[in-house]
């Protein structure tokens, strides 16, 4: 019986999502990017899984869309799910988690892969990785995001050059221009985003939720907007929370900081 396309691990409140073609580099075939929607519309509901991740079997965190479906009626939307009317993809579907979520990216995150580790909220990358728009090269137009979130996350500039060279670009150059979070020894990424996991799973719950989508509201409006969104969330939460919890949890977070501050001399 062969494995599953996808694996789901779930501890401790944190759900580990696996795409798990390694042979194919983890491309997104039909059958996994409707697995990996089902698997993510269940996380949603799922209250045990308060932090994702997700990352690739073997030597490649994904290597984009299968190019051999390319052209075929089984192309990018079909391998897509509805959800109250409205269809659901492969991108779309990390859109909608109410929870963080974290691409552990290893080895090549490509394209249609790229365009999924850039919908997560964090990247950690291992030294190895390797990152690619081969949209031109290839010579189909992206329709997961990348013109929309690669100039956010690296400059107008710089996307440009990597969309239309189709260059690849190393994990410590990616860290530098502010695309990757974190990167760490070849192998060890997904072990450092569990580790920032685990963190997230320290706060006040409903305030990550709450902080999550209001960044992704606010880095999509202009700066005016983005202040009176923030105030609007301000008014809501806080309106609404007992002022004794915030006594206690402000001396919990000022032992972490002397913790941290201990730590680190």
């Amino acid at each position: 019986m062969s494995e599953p396309v996808v694996i789901v691990n779930k501890v401790g409140g944190i759900a580990t999502v696996t795409l798990n073609r390694s042979e194919k580099l983890n491309s997104l075939n039909r059958e996994l990017r409707t697995s990996f929607c089902r698997v993510m519309q269940q996380l949603r509901d799922d209250p045990q899984a308060q932090v994702v991740i997700i990352t690739g079997a073997g030597r490649a965190f994904c290597a984009g869309l299968d190019l051999r479906e390319l052209g075929t009626d089984t192309g990018r939307e079909s391998g897509a799910l509805v959800r109250d009317g409205t269809t659901v993809s492969f991108i779309t579907v990390i859109e909608d988690m109410q929870v963080p979520v974290i691409a552990a990216v290893n080895g090549f995150a490509v394209t249609g892969g790229f365009e999924l580790a850039l919908a997560c909220d964090m990247i950690v990358a291992s030294e190895d990785a390797q990152f690619a728009d081969t949209h031109a090269r290839v010579g189909v137009m992206p329709g997961g995001g990348m013109t929309a979130r690669l100039p956010r996350a690296v400059g107008i500039r710089k996307a440009k050059e990597l969309s239309l060279t189709g260059n690849y670009l190393g994990a410590r150059d990616a860290e530098r221009m502010g695309l990757v979070n974190r990167v760490v020894a070849s192998g060890a990424a997904l072990t450092e985003a569990q580790a920032i996991a685990a963190q997230i799973l320290t706060a006040n719950q409903p305030v990550v939720r709450q902080l999550k989508r209001l960044y992704d509201l606010t880095s999509r409006a202009t700066l005016h907007d983005a202040i009176r969104i923030e105030q609007d969330f301000f008014r809501a939460y806080n309106s609404s929370s007992n002022l004794k919890d915030f006594d206690r949890q402000r001396e919990a977070v000022m032992e972490r900081g002397r913790s941290q501050k201990s730590t680190a001399s």
